[in-house]
């Protein structure tokens, strides 16, 4: 009897990408008492498009997640909820996709981080195009990425960065940066660090 691990074996299926995220934004206003309309107020957004989020009919984007986790005061992994199991084969086009609304990127949460300790993986595809500027998050977060295929810019603190394959940059993401894709199937890894 062969005891070998299948190559083939993943981890069970859960909800949908929509409805895991509607889950999450539910939990989370939940946890922090606030009203719906109190939560949309906060992260800038309409009543209607966080009535949307939390039914699981809304296509957010990664700005509007963003916002929802500050509003929240959370880690915007604790948005993306993704399943949890002791091994794991996960799949990108099986996981909460957010797009951006300004540039042709899109973050993939890999992994969040466990209780004991404060970091996030992200999978993120970008192409040449509008570069996507991101709002300081919280006090303290630091920005880790990797580049797995294709070049990016990377603009932070009036300097600006290229990376090619295999490339490794950090820098503080408390403050205001910009990613751009320099080459078509443009994909990296973010580590994102907050204390």
């Amino acid at each position: 009897m062969n005891s070998q691990p299948r190559d083939d074996a993943e981890a069970p299926a859960g909800p949908p990408p929509r409805e895991q995220i509607a889950t999450a934004i539910r939990r989370e206003r939940t946890r922090a008492n606030l009203s719906l309309s109190e939560v949309a107020r906060r992260a800038g957004i309409g009543k209607s498009t966080m009535s949307g989020l939390e039914a699981g009919t809304g296509n957010p984007s990664v700005e509007t997640m963003w916002a929802l986790a500050a509003a929240l005061d959370i880690p915007l992994a604790r948005l993306l909820d993704p399943p949890q199991h002791e091994v794991a084969l996960l799949h990108a086009k099986d996981l909460p996709s957010l797009p951006s609304n300004t540039s042709n990127y899109a973050a993939t949460l890999l992994s969040a981080s466990p209780a004991n300790a404060r970091r996030d993986v992200y999978f993120i595809q970008a192409e040449p195009g509008q570069p996507r500027d991101s709002q300081p998050h919280p006090a303290g977060t630091v920005e880790h990425v990797i580049l797995g295929q294709g070049a990016a810019r990377i603009g932070v603190l009036g300097q600006s960065y290229e990376l090619r394959v295999g490339d490794y940059l950090t820098y503080p993401g408390d403050r205001p940066h910009t990613f751009t894709a320099l080459e078509p199937g443009t994909t990296v890894v973010f580590i994102v660090e907050s204390s």
